[in-house]
């Protein structure tokens, strides 16, 4: 039953998931500003215009090791993905944001270099519209290689 008034609902992988004792960080996907989806995302020009990053807010950066620029690790069950950090307190400390559309690029370790949102996001879909749920998605963020 959908409520006629705008209420919470508590969905998976939201932040009152029990997984967050694990994956305490908030992921959500937005609209990249170099790319329409995934398309221009191979425009060699464009990527080094505007490289895919991972936002971070500085608290949450702090408490682990992370500065702008960063290689980092963004990991849970389902997947892992390395890119660098944009630090910033344009977003909200316990929540990540990662421009959707990035191409699917495992290295010889098969983990993701591309910052493919959907490494990391469920198969299932959102309760509402039966759509992909890359807006709600816990990860845990770890430091890989300093700038």
């Amino acid at each position: 039953m959908i409520h006629p008034l705008p209420i919470y609902v508590s969905t998976f992988d939201g932040w009152d998931d029990n997984k967050r004792d694990t994956y305490p960080l908030q992921l959500t996907g937005f609209h990249y500003k170099a790319r329409c989806h995934s398309t221009y995302g191979n425009v060699d020009v464009i990527k080094e215009a505007a490289p895919q990053e991972m936002w971070i807010n500085p608290i949450d950066a702090a408490e682990r090791g992370i500065e702008n620029g960063d290689l980092i690790r963004i990991f849970n069950e389902r997947g892992e993905l390395h890119i660098p950090a944009k630090v910033t307190p344009r977003i909200m400390p316990g929540v990540t944001a990662l421009g959707e559309g990035g191409w699917y690029a495992p290295g010889k370790n098969k983990i993701d270099q591309g910052g493919c949102i959907n490494v990391l996001t469920t198969q299932r879909p959102s309760p509402l519209a039966k759509g992909n749920p890359q807006h709600t998605n816990l990860v845990e963020v770890q430091l890989v290689k300093k700038a």
